[in-house]
């Protein structure tokens, strides 16, 4: 048991696991972001479009209400709130991961020179060279 407990705590405490907690929760606090921007922001000038007052209560009657059965509706201006809020979304997260890789590429070029440096040997390292070489010879 204290093993299990060890590896839980191992895992529990792991930057990953942080991390991926921070981002769940950034990501809810952004996504009523999103959602006020496609309802508040969005959602009203294609109402007026549609000559709807919101697009967001366009439904579509598929059985009128009775006095036996209730009224069966299909709620199609939440289903496109929806997909504007996920299209919102995709894009947003598209556009981080790509400014994220054009950062990483600019930080990986500065660290490594495109072309490296050939030192060219000055004249007294060129003498020392000699020199070396010579005693070489003679040990032989």
């Amino acid at each position: 048991m204290r093993k299990f407990i060890n590896e839980f705590k191992n895992f529990a405490v792991k930057g990953n696991v942080i991390d991926l907690a921070v981002a769940v929760i950034i990501g809810g606090a952004f996504s009523k972001i999103v959602s006020s921007l496609v309802i508040d922001v969005i959602m009203p000038p294609l109402g007026l479009i549609s000559g709807e007052g919101s697009l967001a209560d366009h439904q579509w009657v598929l059985r009128a209400a009775s006095e036996k059965n209730s009224e069966i509706v299909m709620n199609v201006g939440v289903f496109l709130q929806n997909i504007l809020d996920f299209l919102v979304i995709a894009l947003v997260i598209f556009l981080m991961v790509k400014a994220t890789a054009m950062l990483k590429e600019k930080v990986k070029n500065e660290k490594t020179p495109d072309t490296p440096q050939k030192s060219v040997p000055t004249k007294d390292q060129e003498l020392l060279t000699e020199i070396r070489d010579l005693l070489k010879l003679e040990r032989k």
